[in-house]
């Protein structure tokens, strides 16, 4: 039976990733979400509404002839280096709707009994939608997290996870985002004394621990950002390494999506908090 439920939460994921790949290709260029598409606004046919059904198929490219519909946002504010769109999909459709797919399912083993597992799962797909944006684009779009700050504290008020009062997750909301909007000031300070242009942590940054906040209350909230510190800085050290190994030199002061760490130190908190207050506790 557990089989069972784990099969259908991963195909569930798998079309939750279908619509994070919707939202993530329509949502930054501020335009409404169409019916999936190849990059230059070309409708896929039903057949590759999945990025995997397309690669399957052999149509992870728009047809000859095919043309994008005419209310297509071809001005991207996006800036795309003056280059004509792709009309061929990218592995980042099949890659995110496999990861959705393999969270689920595995996270429907895990935490069979947990009673906030529908509200995780939404969870996840938020963090997936969010990774993929601010590391394709550099941005933690509002329309994204505002609604799920309201859908956090909604899940904190009516199912709170452990039993703790909706204040515990108020206030981690208002912590993370007094902690975050100081380092996102110092940021933007420190950038102007270097005469730097580029900041290394935007606003969306801060909405996006202040979403954390919310998601975890006040203390595993604190262990996520250490995770997430500690994240960043391997992080760092990795892409200064790669670049080093490939012959490229690192520039001082380039500016790297922070978001996905955040994302890290969230989810890893959300689902393995018992885990890091045992390793914590010794």
């Amino acid at each position: 039976m557990d089989v069972v439920i784990a099969i259908a939460a991963g195909v569930l994921g798998v079309l939750v990733g279908g619509l994070i790949n919707v939202l993530a290709d329509d949502l930054p260029r501020r335009q409404n979400p169409q019916q999936p598409h190849y990059p230059d606004g070309t409708p896929r046919p039903a057949s590759a509404w999945l990025g995997i059904t397309a690669f399957l198929t052999g149509e992870r490219e728009a047809p000859e002839g095919a043309l994008p519909p005419p209310d297509w946002n071809a001005n991207s504010p996006l800036g795309d280096g003056g280059r004509p769109p792709s009309r061929r999909l990218g592995w980042r459709h099949p890659l995110v709707e496999i990861v959705s797919g393999m969270a689920f399912a595995a996270m429907s083993l895990a935490f069979a009994d947990e009673a906030n597992l529908p509200a995780w799962f939404v969870y996840v797909a938020i963090m997936i939608l969010v990774t993929v944006i601010d590391i394709e684009h550099r941005l933690i779009l509002f329309v994204v997290i505002i609604p799920s700050c309201v859908f956090a504290l909604i899940v904190a008020a009516i199912s709170p996870e452990g039993g703790k009062p909706f204040s515990d997750f108020l206030i981690g909301g208002v912590i993370a985002f007094a902690v975050f909007f100081a380092m996102f000031l110092g940021g933007g300070a420190f950038s102007a004394l270097a005469g730097r242009d580029e900041v290394a942590f935007g606003f969306g940054d801060v909405m996006l621990a202040t979403l954390s906040g919310f998601m975890l209350g006040w203390r595993a909230f604190i262990f996520a950002s250490l995770i997430t510190v500690f994240a960043g800085a391997l992080g760092a050290v990795l892409y200064m390494v790669g670049r080093a190994m490939v012959g490229r030199q690192y520039k001082w002061f380039t500016p790297l999506p922070y978001g996905p760490y955040i994302v890290i130190g969230t989810l890893i908190m959300l689902m393995f908090r018992d885990e890091v207050a045992r390793l914590l506790g010794g």
